[in-house]
């Protein structure tokens, strides 16, 4: 007699556990040290607000001092004065970004928004002006075509010109002293081109130019050194034949000569991070004052390259915290206590706070106390080649206590494309690999983070070879045994929903189900519906890798790889989800595609989010559209859902 294999599979973790808010994120200190702020719900089941506490206080100490009810707030900053503190917020997922400052004397105040623009003008950045104590330094566009510097003095919100940009595509570094020192312009060619400012003259001198299509989302870092005389930025070698990966160098403002300052042989800057400010790890940690500590490498698990001797021993104590990679880190004036997060695939986010001066270092917050690690499903870096030889790197995530064989499978596509998909906590993994399906995510042709032949092989192959990549991708899973080959689904936003809709009318036998989160239909319709100060950053972007839509030929050869034009060929289950208010891929995109479907009375279930934009970040909205995910894979893969526990 045999006893049937016992089941091991963690139970399923419901949908609202899954995906509710995290307990606490975005921890960083004050500049002087005897604060921490961080980013935590309201009570009762309220929006992401900041709250404050003292350095050795609890939660229970803090005060909740933003108080939005509408759309939890995701970026904020300490200022120089400990009175103030500011932070963005724009309209229901408009990107329509503008600067409120809190009165943390008074945190039960309403916030003041100091940027009251017009529709369709939102803030860029903001950053420290220490010449100017109680001052910030605010880009914006009033003038939605405009972008221009600002002088923002907090306490009385007066904002006064500091610079207007005479070039639309400029961006203009500025030393301590708010002086311009450098400035990087989009040209019409779609180059990039970096120049020295002359503080007495103002004028500029070329310093060095780059192909736009190399950097097709822009050339990433760019930080002015701390005594303005050098500028670091990301950027390949000149001559491919000095290598094919991104490092980080100084440009002299002086000479305009070039010093490595961190480079992995192998291995490319990670430049992801700068997607999503403040939220994932940068591609250079840097302290207080802005000075380069760190850099972080592309690799099977991240790499941290360390830059300033001086930041090696807090390092290396910060590595012994945990078992996964240094991700953000933040420190007071002083460079004595220090805020770190951690990325790991299995336990994410996990901050501690490191005191240099007495050694010692304390667990400061999960953002998932419940979760527990064992039940998660660990990330496994693999590779293999596409079918033209071109070396192809992914993440498989196999669900926990199931034999890895013959398992349905779901292709996660990364956005952008100029992206990447890295070792750590991936949420869409995770809940799909607890439903019981393996998850494969392949940085595919044009992806960010493997070098400049990867990401320009993609020129011209959207719907072509960057396609052929991810069919690549499955085929490996199948030979491998991981994947039935039936039971194959894909699901991706923004660019990951243009390749899902691909998936199912360029190769409509190939997926038994797939998901469109806000993702491209229309190619010519997207790009002219972008908002208007877009177009002239577009020539080394879009432009070189798909077409321009006002030139009537590229545009039929966009019209040629846009799923609307083939979406009579659809036959596969289809779920589509889109915010109402996204600025980046119109409403249009999903509407046209669902109502081309329905028209053939072809099912396709389709939801639509009034108060978001481009994705979902209102948990009540993150849960409708994964209980809707659950049951379209399980209904269409297999594989376990809550509804059918």
């Amino acid at each position: 007699m045999t006893t049937a294999p016992q089941d091991t599979r963690p139970d399923l973790i419901p949908v609202e556990t899954f995906f509710a808010d995290p307990d606490v994120s975005s921890a960083s200190i004050s500049p002087d040290g005897t604060r921490l702020a961080y980013i935590a719900p309201a009570p009762g089941g309220g929006r992401r607000n900041v709250w404050v506490r003292g350095i050795d206080e609890t939660h229970d100490d803090a005060v909740q001092v933003t108080h939005d009810t509408r759309r939890g707030v995701s970026r904020y900053h300490w200022t120089d004065d400990p009175r103030w503190l500011l932070y963005l917020q724009d309209t229901d997922g408009n990107e329509d970004w503008h600067v409120h400052r809190v009165d943390l004397d008074a945190p039960g105040e309403p916030a003041v928004d100091l940027t009251p623009m017009e529709r369709g003008s939102r803030v860029f950045g903001i950053e420290r002006l220490p010449a100017r104590p109680g001052t910030v330094l605010v880009t914006m566009n009033p003038d939605p075509m405009s972008l221009d510097v600002y002088r923002l003095d907090i306490a009385t919100g007066e904002l006064t010109p500091h610079l207007e940009q005479t070039e639309p595509t400029a961006t203009t570094l500025f030393d301590r002293a708010g002086t311009p020192a450098f400035q990087s312009v989009y040209t019409d060619d779609g180059a990039i081109e970096f120049s020295a400012i002359d503080s007495g003259s103002g004028e500029r001198r070329l310093l060095r130019r780059v192909s736009g299509a190399e950097y097709p989302v822009g050339v990433y870092p760019q930080l002015l050194t701390a005594d303005g005389a050098g500028l670091l930025v990301g950027t390949y070698p000149d001559d491919p034949a000095d290598g094919d990966d991104l490092r980080l160098v100084r440009i002299d403002h002086a000479t305009g000569a070039e010093t490595v300052v961190a480079a992995v042989d192998g291995h490319s800057l990670d430049t992801v991070g700068m997607l999503a400010p403040g939220v994932l790890p940068p591609p250079v940690l840097t302290d207080q004052a802005g000075n380069p500590l760190a850099a972080r490498f592309v690799a099977d698990r991240p790499h941290v390259e360390v830059i300033d001797p001086g930041f090696a021993p807090v390092y290396e104590r910060l590595a012994t915290l945990s078992d996964g990679v240094l991700g953000t880190l933040s420190c007071d004036d002083a460079g004595r206590r220090w805020v770190a997060t951690f990325t790991h695939d299995r336990d994410p986010g996990v901050t501690w706070l490191y005191d240099h001066e007495t050694g010692e270092a304390r667990e400061l917050f999960r953002p998932y106390p419940d979760r527990d690690p064992a039940d998660m499903a660990p990330m496994t870096p693999v590779s293999f080649p596409a079918r033209d030889g071109l070396p192809l790197h992914a993440f498989l995530t196999l669900p926990v206590g199931v034999e890895p064989r013959n398992l349905p499978l779901v292709l996660v596509v990364h956005g952008g494309p100029w992206a990447h998909d890295v070792w750590g906590y991936c949420p869409d993994a995770q809940f799909l690999a607890n439903r019981g399906h393996a998850v494969l995510q392949v940085n595919f042709r044009g992806s960010t983070g493997y070098g400049r032949r990867h990401v320009t092989a993609a020129i011209g192959e959207l719907a072509g070879a960057m396609h052929d990549d991810l069919l690549d991708a499955v085929d490996w899973a199948v030979a491998q045994g991981y994947a039935d080959p039936d039971r194959v689904g894909i699901f991706g936003g923004s660019y990951g929903g243009y390749a899902a809709l691909v998936g199912v009318t360029v190769t409509p036998d190939r997926f038994a189900a797939a998901v469109d989160y806000c993702g491209i239909s229309d190619l010519a319709n997207f790009l002219r519906t972008l908002p208007p100060f877009t177009r002239p950053y577009n020539a080394g972007g879009w432009f070189s890798y798909a077409g321009d839509p006002e030139i009537p030929e590229q545009e039929a050869d966009m019209l040629a790889r846009s799923p609307i034009t083939m979406s009579d060929r659809i036959r596969t289950p289809l779920l589509v989800a889109q915010g109402a208010n996204d600025v980046r891929v119109v409403q249009a995109e999903s509407d046209n595609i669902v109502a081309s479907l329905r028209e053939r009375g072809v099912p396709v279930e389709y939801l639509v989010a009034d108060d978001e934009g481009h994705g979902f970040a209102n948990p009540e909205n993150q849960v409708r559209l994964y209980r809707a995910v659950e049951r379209h894979f399980a209904t269409h893969l297999g594989g376990r859902s809550s509804e059918r526990a």
